[in-house]
């Protein structure tokens, strides 16, 4: 029996789904039951009523807000080490911090970020949202962490005061991607479509054709008429597009645009992680309880 039978197996006995980020690898990809963004996930999980146990392939905080949104469920993340460096940048004192020099300033934050730091925020966002839940409040100056790119996207967006917290937070995958890499890019392939993730500096989302979560630019690429794209996100995005649009072609707009803590993943992780129950997240009560109404908060929008 191959190891992705064995998964299989084991799925069906443990009455399990396995979950994965789009920057997984893609055999891990394959064997998922859903693959998509982190809140997408999440809220699969939460719709997934006869699941007893999630495997959540991706990185630490979207396996706790698995652990958040589905507190009668197992949720495993094969990795322990599959750390988001990001999610690390905003610690509880700096949101303290920023709310003592703001007061009565919301505050909003990424989903990237522990649930410790979702606890001591009034709202949630996503990539694919943070422009309609920014709006969404009455202030016209919010908090928002722990992105500095994408918070500086959503106040142009908005027109609203934006400010980041911490000050220099930042995507260190994201932060590789340069606008030289792209222009070379589209003197060879001229007709081509730039796709950027927000995450991506004010310089190279300039150079983007469109703007997006990887979902939003999953959906985009498969609905466009055009047939090159240069994509500046995670590579790990370039399997579900090329399996979405096998006709159509994507470039990376830099080859080495590879998370390290995304891609700790591996089958061989996946199935000790389920054969064994191992790695359990847990999110203790109290955070668990603020966290959780900061995400329901999140999808209470329409």
């Amino acid at each position: 029996m191959t190891l992705v039978e064995e998964i299989v197996k084991l799925k069906k006995e443990k009455n399990a789904i396995i979950l994965a980020h789009n920057y997984q690898r893609p055999e891990v990809q394959e064997i998922a039951d859903y693959v998509g963004d982190s809140i997408e996930l999440s809220r699969k999980a939460m719709d997934e009523k006869k699941a007893k146990v999630i495997v959540f392939s991706a990185v630490d905080f979207m396996a706790e807000s698995a652990a958040i949104l589905n507190p009668e469920k197992k949720v495993l993340l094969p990795a322990p080490g599959a750390r988001c460096p990001m999610a690390q940048m905003l610690t509880v004192d700096e949101i303290k911090r920023a709310k003592s020099k703001h007061p009565g300033v919301p505050v909003v934050v990424y989903v990237n970020t522990l649930a410790a730091a979702k606890a001591q925020s009034d709202i949630c966002c996503t990539s694919a949202n943070a422009v309609q839940v920014v709006s969404s409040l009455k202030s016209e100056k919010v908090l928002f962490g722990p992105d500095r790119n994408l918070a500086e996207y959503v106040q142009r967006k908005t027109g609203k005061t934006v400010i980041p917290i911490p000050e220099w937070g930042f995507c260190p995958t994201h932060l590789l991607f340069q606008p030289e890499d792209i222009q070379v890019l589209k003197i060879q392939y001229p007709e081509a479509i730039v796709m950027a993730h927000p995450e991506c500096t004010f310089e190279v989302q300039k150079t983007a054709d469109f703007i997006g979560s990887t979902s939003q630019i999953c959906s985009y690429a498969k609905k466009s008429k055009a047939n090159i794209f240069v994509v500046a996100t995670e590579e790990g995005v370039l399997h579900r597009l090329r399996k979405d649009s096998p006709s159509k072609t994507f470039l990376l707009a830099y080859d080495g645009a590879v998370c390290p803590n995304m891609k700790l993943n591996t089958l061989e992780r996946v199935y000790a992680s389920l054969r064994e129950e191992k790695y359990l997240i847990t999110v203790p009560k109290p955070i668990a309880k603020q966290a959780r109404k900061a995400l329901e908060r999140m999808f209470e929008l329409k």
